[in-house]
């Protein structure tokens, strides 16, 4: 149940969200279009309701009416037949024959069977209702010569006489097919002990059996009823068919009535029923002949209620000219009030597009007009404001880049000056001599006239002066190499001294533990329409995770700055267009990637 409820709430909240994003004039034909067709919608459907309660009330009246009728007509029909069996008892020639089977008699098996004849066709001819009948006695069976008796069939054998030791008064057998003559049609039967001498008590093994079609029983069922849609079936107190031959039901019928304690049909007001996707109007009756049996009417909801269906379509009809009166309507009338804010709005789908210069001009004063010249003052201010703003950013940023510039060249002047002082105590002057010249030099490039972006030729040579320096530092300890697949690439601009960092990082971490065999390789190229920069050692690796985190925050101290550094002034320069890479391994050296757009120079 909560699980129901909480996924009705987020379907309201979808609906509402969705209502929210529409437009106003789409609130308002919405607003009319709901109001016209709950309206109209509502009194169509209660004069429906009321006809279609009216109409249902009177032929469920009739159809119990004419049940009970029918019922009626099935009891006196049913009546008559037992009669004609207490009258076939009462006959002289049915009596010769139960006194020979009272004494086992059989020779005169034949005179009683030829005697016998005028009285079945009395029964049958006063019954037409009655198919056979047929007297079942140890000496034999004795039924109409017209009839054709199934000789492999035997009474004692059947159901029928199983059933006869259960109700040994009588019973009405529902329907079912004759074993006992040829033909192999369906009957119902009325099984009855046979009489001795009337009304003493029946002799157990003689019987009659008077079968009647199921078809005629059906036709009498169902007599007047067919032009009105009704259908009539004849069950048993479980919902079995007592006549099959219209039972369109699979199994027990779908509204098996329920029975009080006193055998009378349970009273409500429901009587319309669902099955298989229709509804029907469904009446009981009680038989008073066989008090298990029962006859139902049924009729379709739909074809009783089909003379409705043309006051239902006339409502739609409505409903449909009043909907599209009230598009056009509505459509005219928000189109009239709407006007001066779509007016708005397009200014300012002009303004996102950076067209700051438009200006609201209205001939009206009202309320959407003081909007529009309120849209004007703000646009004002919004335009002075990004005026101010564009200035403090521009000076903030270049003094921004300029402290990263300065913070990267006195860190690596300190660890030059150091190791060219390391040089000089140790008396290696002519080392000393190179360091010193290519330090000059690597200034002289730094420098680079005041300018933030220098061609890649230059940097490349700024990083290989500071190769020189470090090899004299660290002899042996390591080997470049320097490869540019396109001399084009060679003017591209990128931000001075983006390199070095780099290189230092590997010597002074990547090669800590070891004394030789060290290799940097440095790769220019082109790729996707950037300049791709691959710097790679085989040191001793990194854990890329870690540094890549610590890439994304400013270090609180000096150790670590450098990369962070790097990728700071990339996105300053290139914002989202630039970007870096590290990758490596512990043991497994180091790479940084870099791409930079081409032609570009910020």
């Amino acid at each position: 149940m909560n699980t129901f409820i909480a996924y009705c709430g987020q379907v309201w909240r979808q609906l509402a969200g969705r209502y929210y994003r529409i437009s106003i004039k789409q609130r308002i034909l919405f607003s009319f279009i709901v109001l016209i067709t709950l309206s109209i919608g509502a009194m169509g459907s209660f004069s429906y309701w009321t006809a279609a309660q009216e109409i249902e009330d009177n032929a469920y009246a009739g159809s119990q009416e004419t049940v009970s009728k029918t019922t009626q007509l099935l009891d006196s029909r049913l009546n008559d037949v037992a009669l004609s069996v207490q009258s076939l008892m009462l006959s002289d020639a049915y009596r010769k024959m139960m006194i020979d089977v009272f004494s086992h008699e059989v020779s005169n098996y034949y005179v009683h069977l030829s005697e016998l004849q005028y009285v079945l066709s009395q029964a049958t001819f006063n019954q037409p209702i009655i198919e056979n009948v047929l007297i079942v006695t140890p000496i034999g069976d004795f039924y109409s010569t017209t009839q054709i008796r199934a000789q492999d069939s035997s009474f004692y054998g059947s159901e029928l006489y199983d059933l006869s030791k259960e109700q040994p008064g009588g019973y009405w057998a529902k329907g079912h097919y004759d074993r006992l003559f040829t033909g192999d049609q369906r009957v119902i039967s009325f099984v009855v002990r046979g009489i001795y001498e009337y009304p003493y008590t029946p002799i157990s093994n003689v019987y009659i059996v008077v079968n009647i079609k199921e078809s005629r029983i059906d036709g009498l069922l169902n007599q007047g009823g067919e032009p009105l849609g009704r259908n009539y079936y004849l069950l048993s107190g479980e919902g079995d068919a007592v006549v099959e031959s219209r039972w369109p039901f699979r199994g027990k019928f779908p509204w098996r009535p329920m029975m009080a304690e006193d055998g009378e049909e349970a009273s409500g007001q429901e009587h319309t029923y669902p099955y298989d996707g229709k509804e029907y109007l469904v009446n009981y009756k009680r038989s008073a002949v066989s008090p298990d049996w029962i006859i139902s009417g049924m009729q379709s909801r739909d074809q009783l209620l089909g003379k409705l269906q043309r006051v239902q379509r006339t409502t739609l009809y409505v409903i449909g000219v009043f909907l599209l009166t009230t598009w056009l309507i509505s459509n005219q009338l928000t189109s009239a009030l709407l006007k001066p804010l779509f007016k708005l709005r397009r200014l300012m789908r002009r303004v996102e597009e950076n067209q700051l210069s438009v200006v609201y001009e209205s001939r009206y004063e009202d309320e959407i007009a003081q909007v529009g010249f309120q849209f004007n003052r703000m646009m004002s201010e919004i335009k002075t404001l990004i005026e101010d703003v564009k200035s403090k950013e521009k000076d903030k940023r270049q003094a921004e880049l300029r402290a990263l510039t300065a913070q990267m060249e006195p860190h690596f002047l300190y660890n030059t000056l150091n190791t060219i002082y390391c040089k000089s105590v140790m008396g290696e002057n002519d080392d000393v001599n190179e360091m010193i010249l290519a330090l000059s030099q690597m200034f002289q490039i730094g420098l680079s006239g005041g300018k933030d972006l220098i061609p890649l030729e230059d940097e490349l040579s700024h990083v290989r002066q500071y190769f020189a320096i470090q090899q004299k530092c660290y002899e042996d300890l390591f080997e470049y190499t320097v490869s540019v697949e396109d001399e084009e690439l060679l003017a591209c601009q990128i931000p001075k001294i983006m390199l070095q960092p780099v290189v230092e990082n590997s010597i002074q971490h990547g090669f800590s533990d070891r004394s030789g065999g060290g290799r940097i390789d440095i790769t220019v190229g082109r790729e996707q329409g950037m300049l791709h920069i691959c710097l790679e050692d085989n040191g001793r690796g990194l854990d890329a995770a870690s540094v890549k985190q610590g890439m994304n925050t400013a270090p609180l101290s000096q150790k670590g700055y450098a990369l962070f550094n790097i990728r700071h002034r990339l996105a300053l320069y290139y914002g989202a267009d630039a970007r870096m890479e590290i990758d490596g391994a512990p043991g497994k050296g180091a790479r940084t990637d870099l791409w930079i757009p081409l032609g570009e120079e910020r």
